[in-house]
């Protein structure tokens, strides 16, 4: 085999382990059938890779660990990329709304850290965010609160990405 394809194996294999995951709800779930009850597993994941991709994901399968694996494949589905300051904040004040959850986001001074509760706070570590502060309002159903908060994050925009919009330089935006 010649190397260059095997070193091309090993960079996507390295691209695939730089996300990791974290299972937020594992919840056992019945269907009522003809039968009697199945019983199967329901698993919410988040996906990301701590430099600005997330995503959440939702897998159901007949045992746990099948579960799990669709919610990643699903939460890799779901990625959105998202926008840092150089002190991993937010850029501005953002809020999220996902059925009856709603989640508010305000960007913090350096050495603040994650302060967040739930599913938002994970959502929030696994984007690389590192200080920012974050409320749950509303619901506390974490696959809904999860998100509303990658909501709040697609919602961010930066000074290049405003003065792209309005079709003028960056340096406009301040007059």
């Amino acid at each position: 085999m010649p190397k260059g394809k095997k070193k091309g194996r090993k960079n996507q294999k390295e691209q695939e382990n730089a996300f990791q995951e974290r299972v937020i709800q594992i919840r056992r779930v019945s269907k009522v059938v003809k039968g009697g009850k199945k019983l199967s597993f329901r698993a919410i994941v988040v996906v990301g890779n701590e430099r600005g991709q997330v995503g959440v994901g939702v897998g159901k399968a007949a045992d746990v660990i099948g579960a799990v694996r669709k919610g990643v494949a699903d939460g890799k589905k779901q990625l959105v990329d998202i926008s840092l300051t150089k002190s991993n904040s937010i850029t501005h004040p953002a809020r999220g709304v996902a059925g009856g959850a709603k989640v508010m986001m305000r960007p913090a001074a350096p050495g603040t850290g994650v302060i967040a509760g739930g599913a938002v706070r994970t959502v929030l570590e696994l984007a690389g965010v590192k200080n920012i502060l974050a409320k749950q309002l509303g619901s506390n159903n974490p696959l809904n609160n999860a998100r509303a908060a990658v909501d709040a994050l697609q919602t961010l925009r930066t000074f290049k990405d405003v003065a792209e919009e309005r079709g003028i330089p960056v340096e406009n935006l301040y007059i």
